[in-house]
């Protein structure tokens, strides 16, 4: 299991959110790493989240849970690294590359939850409050290791792994009711 390294900032005045070690168990749960991962996770109100989403998405609204995945900078990349980029570059091989650098990062990005909404869903549907947190933890993570919902393969794809890994938490299906 990865070790993960969690930033858990608590930006509301609210005792229904998870613990730190519950966050830092669902993430390692998400995260299929060997190397140590490196994530921050920011619980807000509505108005921070509906701020971010406006910003980045260009949508109005407040919404459960935002990732900002890291991509670094080509000089934060380590000359071993560089050396492996130019030589695969040149054997066109890109999968080799795009794991080179996956690996060599450890720091993932951001989760940014808005505490009021997820509350509101889980209450709409009737879900443990617990179990829809985790659940918001392992998408927003799933989103930083790069997985995505924007086409219905891809969406297929991340929500049978959200399922998986619930599932290994002893929480069911999120997707269950929704069909």
């Amino acid at each position: 299991m990865t070790t993960t390294i969690l930033d858990y900032q608590l930006a509301v005045e609210t005792t229904d959110v998870p613990s730190e070690e519950q966050v830092a168990l669902w993430l390692n749960k998400a995260i299929t790493r060997s190397n140590p991962a490196e994530v921050t996770v920011r619980v807000v109100d509505s108005d921070e989240i509906q701020a971010l989403n406006r910003e980045y998405r260009e949508k109005d609204y407040a919404t459960n849970v935002l990732s900002f995945p890291f991509e670094p900078f080509a000089a934060d990349i380590p000359e071993a690294l560089a050396a492996q980029m130019v030589a695969t570059e040149q054997n066109e091989n890109s999968d080799n590359l795009e794991e080179a650098i996956t690996e060599s990062v450890d720091f993932l990005g951001d989760i940014v939850i808005c505490a009021e909404v997820v509350a509101k869903e889980a209450a709409a549907q009737k879900k443990p409050l617990q179990h829809h947190w985790a659940h918001m933890i392992v998408h927003g993570t799933l989103h930083l290791l790069g997985y995505d919902h924007i086409n219905e393969q891809d969406a297929e794809e991340m929500e049978a792994l959200e399922v998986k890994i619930l599932d290994e938490l002893g929480i069911d299906d999120p997707y269950q009711d929704q069909e």
